[in-house]
């Protein structure tokens, strides 16, 4: 249902479920990721067998998973379609471009950095330094999406909520 200013509150509902699954999908991808800590940067390229882990999990995830890693992709543009749909709603205006924010930089930064960067790494080309530069990499930039979409997440809980005690006249 909707009240007039608030929006559906099935739609945060949606948006909720999305970023339950894309949580899911980063905490699969941060098992393997995990394993660059303990090898601080400076001390030079990880182990082969770290850098052979991480690498394997993203060659099936990225290329021979084909074509389930489409489905990641169709909740990202639910999820970034449906958080601009709810800018046309009046309350929570401020919650609104919060969610947005930490939707688009998340998505926008996988798909122009991270996506790019663990197909490579699952070829294995470059030297181990680089294929570590890339793991190190890949690590950091799915800690701060793991962040941003679980406060994404948590603000279309938020909304989804007021939006039924608003139906229900709480």
């Amino acid at each position: 249902m909707t009240r007039p200013g608030h929006g559906p509150t099935w739609l945060h509902a949606l948006l909720a479920a999305c970023g339950g699954f894309l949580i899911a999908t980063l905490w699969f991808d941060l098992m393997f990721d995990v394993q660059v800590r303990g090898h601080p940067a400076p001390a030079g390229p990880l182990p082969e067998a770290v850098v052979a882990s991480i690498a394997g999990y993203y060659r099936r995830v990225t290329t021979e998973a084909h074509p389930m890693q489409w489905l990641v992709g169709a909740v990202m543009a639910v999820t970034l379609l449906g958080t601009a749909w709810t800018l046309r709603y009046a309350s929570h205006r401020v919650l609104r471009w919060t969610a947005v924010l930490t939707a688009a930089v998340p998505i926008g930064l996988a798909a122009a950095r991270v996506f790019p960067d663990a197909v490579r790494l699952g070829t294995r080309a470059g030297s181990l330094g680089e294929q570590s530069a890339l793991a190190r990499s890949i690590f950091a930039d799915h800690v701060l999406c793991l962040v941003s979409i679980g406060l994404f997440t948590a603000i279309q809980i938020a909304l989804a909520r007021r939006g039924a005690s608003v139906v229900a006249g709480r």
